[in-house]
């Protein structure tokens, strides 16, 4: 368009009769019958395909739109349910952990305590044996000694009792003991 205008201002008067700013009024009536026909005809040919186009193109484009958004909020959606889970699946694997050390440190408690009560139950046992063995041992040497008192008492009644014969007897008698 600007071409056509840069030619018309260009041309020369004389060829076409009439200067930059004269009008041929057969020339804007035919432009304009043509120009108004060209519009009738577009408008009962062309228009109503172009604005369907148009239209179908600006639906489809609205469509595309509210199904990505739909997608977006779905897939917002699922990542806020995945946090989640995840979340709770943090929160249970907390609590499993802290189960299991309060098992175990109940059991390790357990053990020790089963372990004190064994021992203190070994310790009693081997001093109720140490004292059986004990008063067994005093008991027999009780009995060594009256059955040693009794023939020291008898040896003693069969000889002549003097003084210097006592102490020979209780000196031999004690160097038996010591012996057995």
């Amino acid at each position: 368009m600007l071409s056509a205008i840069t030619i018309a201002l260009l041309a020369p008067e004389g060829e076409g009769g009439g200067g930059l700013l004269s009008v041929d009024f057969g020339l804007a009536f035919w432009t304009v019958l043509i120009f108004t026909l060209l519009l009738i005809i577009l408008k009962k040919f062309a228009w109503k395909p172009i604005l369907t186009a148009l239209d179908e193109r600006e639906k489809a484009i609205k469509e595309s739109l509210e199904k990505a958004e739909k997608a977006k909020e779905e897939a917002q959606k699922i990542l806020d349910q995945n946090q989640a889970n995840l979340a709770k699946a943090e929160e249970e694997s907390r609590k499993i952990i802290e189960q299991s050390r309060t098992y175990a440190q109940k059991l390790k408690d357990q053990m020790m305590q089963d372990s004190k009560e064994q021992a203190q139950k070994m310790i009693e046992s081997t001093s109720q044996e140490i004292e059986r063995m004990k008063q067994s041992a005093f008991d027999e040497l009780k009995s060594q000694v009256a059955e040693i008192a009794v023939d020291a008492a008898e040896k003693l009644l069969r000889q002549k009792l003097d003084k210097e014969s006592n102490k020979k007897i209780v000196d031999k008698y004690l160097k038996d003991i010591t012996r057995n």
